[in-house]
């Protein structure tokens, strides 16, 4: 399927945007839940953060990653933009979107937990895990625009 150029353009456009919104979340979310297990799971303050994550998670994160995958796989359906053979770049930035998606999960799963008052993880725990999400997407960006590999 060829895309015209201009058609190429709004879909790149529509694809960054989506990445930027998961992204937002995929480093907020981890840190909100820094707080909350720092609180009571029975006080006012969890019941705050247990409505913030919430809707973080269904009205941003789930909409963008859905978003992201779309635009980035209608990228890829393009005559000659990828060599499915020879751009390993490629398929390292596939693996490790695979790899956020899974990140996205896990964070996902812990909404529930803490919404259920079930968290059994340390703030420290999840200060490490806010630090995944940047790691990845500095690797992804750096193989979009360098292509080392």
């Amino acid at each position: 399927m060829e895309f015209p150029s201009e058609a190429q353009a709004w879909l790149k456009a529509f694809h960054i945007v989506s990445v930027i919104a998961w992204m937002a979340g995929m480093l907020y979310l981890p840190r909100l839940f820094v707080y909350h297990a720092g609180v009571a799971a029975d006080g006012p303050e969890s019941a705050v953060f247990k409505v913030m994550e919430r809707r973080l998670a269904r009205a941003i994160m789930t909409p963008a990653m859905v978003a992201t995958w779309v635009f980035g796989l209608a990228l890829t359906v393009r005559p000659g933009v990828i060599d499915w053979e020879s751009d390993i770049w490629f398929h390292a930035k596939l693996a490790l979107v695979v790899a956020l998606s899974g990140l996205h999960g896990f964070l996902t799963a812990s909404v529930r937990a803490f919404a259920e008052d079930r968290n059994r993880r340390s703030a420290g725990f999840y200060r490490i895990v806010n630090e995944v999400p940047a790691i990845i997407m500095l690797i992804v960006v750096v193989l979009v625009v360098v292509r080392p590999l």
